[in-house]
């Protein structure tokens, strides 16, 4: 935003001066009284004269002279028999109309061409480094290993040796597929474009198909690059050819992605990936091999991966005896990740609005109905 006020207030500042210079807000002529105009006259000095309203606007030995306007009949036609060129330019309603309307067409002409640079600048952003690795992603060694293969087609891109086109994370939210798409991209050493679905989607028709062919443009030139598409079945949806004008939009968005992900060979050097919390909602046509060619399902941690997200979590808190790594990984069983970062968050809140030395187990209990989450509570106090 602070980019964007200065520009927007030089585009004001020039369409304000434009129209005082339409009106003649600053005159820089040398007033002249009409005696010593028609002296110059007599000399010969006089190379052109405009007639403005009341006022002569005289071209004088390269000196532009405001003269009072005589406005005698024959005033014209006298100067004119001196070889004086004579131009009657008197502003009229429809010109001072005529002439606000062409600065003020020409002031948003001009600001929409900044908008459009502008949204083209920001839009899609180029990441050159993540700064994230699969080692800072707890557990999910099995997604990893696989991914690893990813990795080195992608390495091999700048020889033109990559075949995949792209790769759907499914699976349900907050469980790391957005870490995931980063962290390949940050291992694999390639730019990489973050949108989601609704980026695609708006109220004027056709405008998130041309987003389609222009983050693939933006792609193309930034190559080796990785697109993460996220929220994905927003926009991957099984099409509906019979539904409302919105659905007809996101049909022509669908169509646009199915024919720019054919527009590309496997050495192009773009590699989409998409993640989605419902893959079974997608287009078949989308999901077929030659687009999609693989699914990696991002799943809630299992114990060995809650163990590891408590290290990471729990790291700055203290739990009372009874809430052991081994009883916190079975309370959240079924959490995903970023659940049970959320609930451990608010404990320890809790923890603090109370002046509890440490976090118990009534603390998880209280967190879990802040933060609507479902806990299987089997703990067994002596």
């Amino acid at each position: 935003m602070k980019r964007k006020t200065p520009l927007l207030l030089v585009l004001l500042v020039l369409a304000a001066l434009l129209v005082l210079f339409s009106f003649d807000v600053f005159d820089f002529s040398t007033k002249t009284s009409f005696p010593e105009f028609s002296l110059l006259v007599e000399e010969g000095k006089v190379e052109s004269i405009q007639i403005e309203g009341d006022t002569l606007k005289v071209k004088s030995e390269g000196k532009t002279l405001s003269v009072p306007n005589p406005d005698y009949p024959t005033f014209k036609k006298d100067m004119m028999e001196k070889g004086i060129s004579v131009s009657d330019e008197t502003t009229t309603l429809d010109d001072v109309l005529n002439t606000l309307f062409n600065v003020i067409f020409l002031a948003l002409f001009v600001f929409a061409i900044y908008k459009a640079l502008s949204w083209y600048s920001s839009t899609f952003h180029t990441v050159h480094h993540t700064g994230v690795h699969f080692s800072d992603i707890a557990g999910m060694n099995e997604v990893k290993k696989d991914m690893e293969s990813i990795v080195k087609e992608m390495r091999d891109t700048k020889e033109g040796k990559k075949k995949i086109k792209g790769i759907i994370l499914e699976g349900p939210p907050g469980n790391g597929k957005t870490l995931f798409a980063r962290a390949l991209a940050e291992e694999s050493g390639v730019n990489f474009i973050a949108t989601k679905g609704a980026d695609f989607q708006g109220a004027v028709m056709g405008l998130g198909a041309m987003k389609v062919k222009m983050l693939f443009k933006k792609a193309r030139n930034k190559k080796p690059c990785i697109i993460f598409i996220d929220e994905f079945d927003s926009i991957g949806e099984k099409r509906n050819y019979a539904g409302s004008g919105i659905d007809k939009e996101n049909n022509r968005i669908l169509t646009t992605l199915l024919n720019e992900m054919d527009g590309f060979s496997g050495g192009n050097g773009v590699l989409v990936v998409a993640a989605t919390n419902s893959f079974q909602s997608l287009d078949p046509a989308l999901i077929r091999p030659g687009r999609f060619d693989l699914k990696y399902t991002i799943s809630n941690p299992d114990h060995k991966t809650r163990m590891e997200l408590l290290k990471i979590y729990g790291k700055d808190k203290t739990f009372s005896s009874e809430l052991t790594p081994e009883i916190l990984s079975t309370v959240f069983d079924g959490l995903s990740s970023a659940a049970i970062e959320s609930v451990l968050r608010e404990a320890e809140e809790i923890r603090k609005a109370y002046n509890k030395e440490t976090i118990t187990i009534e603390c998880i209990i209280a967190s879990a109905g802040k933060c609507r989450e479902k806990l299987n509570i089997k703990i067994k106090k002596n």
